[in-house]
């Protein structure tokens, strides 16, 4: 094989569904020691791309080639066996086996009697969790990690076979900065062994760090190849959407200086500790930290979801004690989770049904669920947001995760929440579904509503935010104006909460 032909060439690739032509006539060439950006809107083509480059499905034409040669993958299995390993966004994880066990499943090594080598495969997960520089033991039970620690046990499991290509979906999606950077220092150095990389984000400004070419897809067919599009975020964006989106953060000031939320030295068993702030009418209050800072913890301590052992709720002056997530609602409260897979949708419900879930007195009649006045509840919401026609006959697992967050968000819209707390909001959708998302926070807070926004996106959380309260260890640091915050400021925090966490160890 010469320097110049691809370790990984797929021609023509074409796959259609009832009524869609999901991919068109693709072509990507994965050259050896390189990143490459696989990018689009949802709904562009990236998923179906990336299930038949993994096996999961064939496609209805087209060719593959691996080191020149044409080969096939009819299956998951053969995809492993010539090299491919997929982090897919949905994690592929079994919740009740040990971090090991995950990283091996599927490929057990045995002792030369035929049983399972559990020594050899404690070890090997030692060494690849040492090589990524990650803190979790082989032993550990995976379910019992958080949402990033499951992540990085995925991608564990693609290094541990020595892949010749890996391709990664929306891999960051639950990380945070520190951990993102651990990552993708982790990625160039297997680029520079010789990996060829396929890297999925919505996240541009990481892909622009990080990616070394990009295929940019749209409507199912390649609209920018390898080497036609500069890699900066401007470029991406144009290409992506055939034309420019105008600014990637419209964010407007309406925030007031009254007070409508005040929390007073809360602390939790989830290990918030003394947690006060204030959240003013109008406002976008940022919480900043790293991934494990208890940012979301302390959301749960908002709404009810986690008892307080201390402290107290003030809404509009007046102490309040949830002693559940109704309660909060019934308050006026809202929570938008940071994983709507798992906490937000009911997934065998279409829209509608989603939308009521928090409010149903409001379409009930003498104990039964009046469906009409469901569907003409929903109706204006889900056309004020633009939540896709098919939301209306299909269920929500068949919508694209930018249709599935309105959905969500539209739910607290309709029980007419006051205090809204959005977590990692626009985590795994796309830039059109992140505008969109931007604008309807300036609508909110423009109608007097408050938001308490928790994002691992750095920039976004500075740009949409009014103040940023800094969370270290499950304790607000400060509150700073966000304009006197920046990207630097945000890192050097998450450094302190790190070095700090360091020291008591080494005291304990």
């Amino acid at each position: 094989m010469s320097d110049k032909t691809p370790l990984w060439e797929f021609g023509d690739i074409s796959k259609a569904y009832p009524g869609v032509l999901a991919n068109d006539k693709v072509c990507i060439k994965l050259m050896k020691g390189s990143i490459h950006g696989l990018l689009g809107e949802n709904g562009c083509g990236k998923s179906t791309m990336i299930k038949t480059l993994s096996g999961v499905q064939q496609p209805d034409s087209g060719k593959i080639f691996h080191n020149g040669k044409e080969v096939q993958i009819p299956g998951p299995l053969w995809a492993r066996d010539l090299g491919i390993a997929t982090v897919f966004q949905e994690f592929s994880i079994v919740p009740t086996l040990s971090v090991g066990e995950n990283i091996f499943l599927g490929n057990m090594p045995r002792s030369r009697f035929g049983v399972v080598d559990w020594q050899k495969i404690n070890s090997e997960s030692a060494r690849v969790l040492k090589e990524m520089d990650v803190g979790i033991q082989p032993e550990a039970i995976t379910g019992n990690l958080s949402v990033g620690e499951q992540q990085l046990v995925e991608i564990a499991k693609a290094i541990a076979m020595d892949a010749s290509m890996i391709i990664l979906d929306e891999p960051t999606a639950a990380l945070g900065e520190d951990e993102i950077e651990q990552l993708h220092q982790l990625l160039r150095g297997m680029r520079d062994r010789g990996a060829a990389i396929l890297y999925v984000s919505h996240r541009l400004d990481e892909v622009e760090r990080i990616v070394d070419e990009v295929t940019i897809l749209r409507g199912g067919r390649v609209v920018s190849a390898a080497g036609e599009t500069e890699i900066n975020v401007s470029e991406i964006v144009s290409a992506m959407v055939g034309g420019d989106v105008g600014e990637h953060y419209p964010k407007d000031d309406n925030a007031t200086n009254e007070v409508v939320l005040r929390a007073n030295c809360l602390s939790t068993k989830s290990g918030v500790k003394d947690v006060t702030f204030e959240l003013r009418r109008g406002e976008v209050l940022g919480l900043g930290g790293v991934l494990g800072s208890g940012r979301t913890e302390i959301a749960r301590a908002l709404f009810g979801v986690d008892r307080l052992t201390d402290g107290s709720i003030e809404i509009d002056g007046r102490p309040v004690r949830f002693r559940n997530e109704m309660e909060a609602i019934r308050a006026g409260m809202a929570l938008v989770p940071e994983n709507r897979k798992t906490d937000g949708l009911f997934f065998n419900f279409r829209a509608s049904g989603n939308i009521t879930a928090a409010s149903l007195a409001e379409i009930t009649k003498s104990g039964l669920l009046d469906l009409a006045a469901e569907e003409n509840g929903t109706e204006r919401l889900m056309q004020e947001l633009e939540i896709s026609a098919q939301a209306e006959s299909k269920t929500v697992n068949f919508l694209s995760g930018g249709n599935q967050q309105k959905i969500v968000i539209a739910r607290w819209l309709f029980s007419d929440s006051r205090i809204l707390i959005f977590d990692e909001p626009t985590q795994g959708i796309d830039i059109g579904a992140k505008i969109a998302v931007y604008k309807l926070m300036n609508a909110l807070t423009k109608a007097g509503k408050s938001i308490v926004l928790i994002s691992s996106d750095h920039d976004e959380l500075l740009a949409m935010s009014d103040r940023v309260a800094i969370v270290q260890h499950g304790a607000v640091n400060k509150v700073v104006a966000a304009k006197e915050l920046s990207h630097d400021d945000l890192v050097r925090a998450s450094a302190d909460q790190f070095q700090q966490a360091s020291k008591e160890h080494l005291v304990a």
